[in-house]
């Protein structure tokens, strides 16, 4: 658990579902939210939210004591330093949240390299917005550096990124390398993929038998975990991947390019999906995955639909989302009802990847 001592508000959509989930990536960073306020709003010009909302913000933080404010939306450079000048506090947006998130997560060498890279790109976006203030006479202290400190670092920030991308090729090089292996062996792959939380690794750990943590914070998976599973006398090679999230921006994607590119050369991917969830929450979580996958260009045929939590539903509401998701009983589209928790279908799941692996074996043939 990562210990909670950073207080704070947050700012994000009145819609119970997005709030829900705005919360928790903030819990996931260390931020104890001692206030929420909504607004239908959130991309205004000047503070992201309207002037009276901001004031209102602004009162709540000096009544409360609060150190910073959690914006639940991305927010451009001069939205974010207006408002932190308004409030006289640190803003933090949802893309430095996940961020934030991301670096408490990072556990290998790689995943470490990889969010760094992230971070500099966000650093030198605002550095620049930083260089256009000072040139406009404005005097944004909460950047802490002069303009010409600011050029300098920004210097500074562009060779540590290119060092960084260096080390990142590399990387890939070392996993081109496991892949052709992986391919000599002959062994298919499986990637287990999906939105934040909706229990890939417990599935990944029910199908390889491992152990791996598991937990009710969001990105408890930031690498790639693989391993070899005996599937009827087959040996087949399952994958666990970091957790998609919306608005996720394409140089974060960029970033994780190195691991998220085992999907490409995945042979199946189980897009698992939490079906406990309403109907508009699985199709915009959905729709995120999707996102990431095309900006991949990895192939939808290779898609098993896992709708995972069936422990928590009747069968007759999960029938009913998968029709209004438009994926039942179509081509290549059957999802298959699981629950990892309890392993329930699990044999169901693993009679559909071999059917699948054999499938795409007989087109290879061919």
């Amino acid at each position: 658990m990562i210990p909670v001592n950073k207080s704070a508000l947050l700012i994000t959509y009145p819609i119970k579902d997005i709030a829900g989930e705005a919360k928790s990536l903030a819990e996931s960073a260390g931020y104890s939210v001692e206030r929420t306020v909504t607004q239908k709003h959130l991309t205004r010009s000047k503070f992201g939210i309207g002037k009276g909302k901001a004031d209102e913000v602004r009162e709540l933080i000096k009544s409360l004591n609060i150190e910073f404010v959690i914006f639940d939306e991305i927010l451009k450079p001069t939205q974010q330093y207006n408002l932190a000048k308004l409030c006289e506090a640190d803003i933090i947006d949802r893309e430095k949240l996940i961020l934030e998130i991301f670096r408490l997560r990072s556990n290998t060498e790689e995943s470490k390299i990889q969010i760094k890279l992230a971070e500099l790109h966000y650093e030198a976006v605002r550095i620049k917005e930083k260089v256009r203030l000072a040139k406009r006479g404005e005097q944004p202290g909460f950047f802490g550096l002069g303009k010409y400190d600011a050029d300098v670092h920004l210097l500074d920030i562009k060779r540590r990124i290119s060092v960084l991308r260096k080390k990142l090729v590399k990387e890939e090089k070392r996993k081109v390398l496991q892949r052709t292996s992986r391919a000599r062996s002959g062994f298919p792959t499986v990637s287990i993929i999906g939105y934040t939380s909706v229990g890939k690794t417990t599935l990944f750990n029910l199908l390889t038998g491992e152990s791996k943590l598991v937990g009710i914070e969001l990105f408890t998976t930031l690498s790639t975990s693989s391993r070899i599973v005996n599937i009827k006398g087959n040996k087949v090679m399952f994958s666990d991947t970091v957790g998609f999230i919306s608005k996720l921006p394409a140089y974060m994607i960029d970033a994780f390019k190195s691991t998220l590119q085992e999907l490409i050369f995945s042979d199946i991917i189980l897009l698992v999906v939490d079906i406990s969830q309403s109907y508009e929450i699985i199709k915009k979580q959905l729709s995120s995955s999707f996102t990431v996958l095309i900006h991949l260009g990895v192939s939808i045929a290779k898609i098993i639909y896992v709708f995972n939590k069936m422990d928590l539903v009747k069968p007759e509401e999960a029938s009913e989302k998968c029709k209004q998701l438009g994926i039942l009983n179509e081509s290549n589209k059957n999802p298959v009802m699981i629950s990892s928790k309890t392993g329930m279908n699990l044999s169901v799941l693993l009679e559909t990847i071999q059917s699948k692996i054999f499938a795409n074996m007989m087109k290879v043939d061919n």
